[in-house]
């Protein structure tokens, strides 16, 4: 989806050097305005990228929309990441169903691998984001916590 956005922004801002220029050309005047240069200073630039249309869609892709061409193989490795990572995790509160032969038991057992499982995985990113990792850890287990409680009450309620 990131490709299809980044495609369908480049496509407007293509039409836009074309049909309107000088609307473009003031968004460029903003742009720079925002950096603090006055109108004299962005006069040369304003009339070199209007000489490029590719550059002047290039230039307003990254300053105006703050858009970077996506790279192609990270699709692949986010979607590969992404469900290496919901089987990894899916399998905390389902392991404990494996193990034991009383459901009633392995819904607490699980209840308490994935509590304990969210802490860690919340001190975890809050000692990799330099956010207060006790917090982090509160808050991860806490928002994950609702999560599957809502979750198995829905699952519950559908049965």
């Amino acid at each position: 989806s990131d490709a299809e956005h980044y495609a369908a922004e480049r496509a407007r801002e293509q039409r836009e050097v074309i049909d309107m220029p000088e609307e473009e050309q003031r968004e460029v005047a903003l742009v720079f305005e925002s950096y603090g240069l006055n109108e004299a200073a962005t006069a040369p630039i304003i009339a070199a990228l209007s000489a490029r249309p590719e550059a002047w869609v290039d230039f307003m892709m990254r300053f105006e929309l703050g858009l970077d061409e996506p790279d192609a193989s990270r699709a692949w490795k986010s979607a590969l990441t992404i469900a290496l990572a919901y089987v990894a995790g899916g399998m905390i509160p389902l392991s404990p169903y494996f193990l034991v032969r009383q459901a009633s038991q392995a819904l607490l057992i699980s209840i308490a691998l994935t509590v304990v499982s969210l802490a860690v995985f919340g001190y975890a990113k809050g000692s990799a984001t330099g956010v207060p990792a006790w917090r982090s850890a509160a808050q991860t287990t806490l928002i994950g916590s609702a999560a599957a409680g809502a979750a198995f009450l829905l699952a519950k309620a559908i049965t």
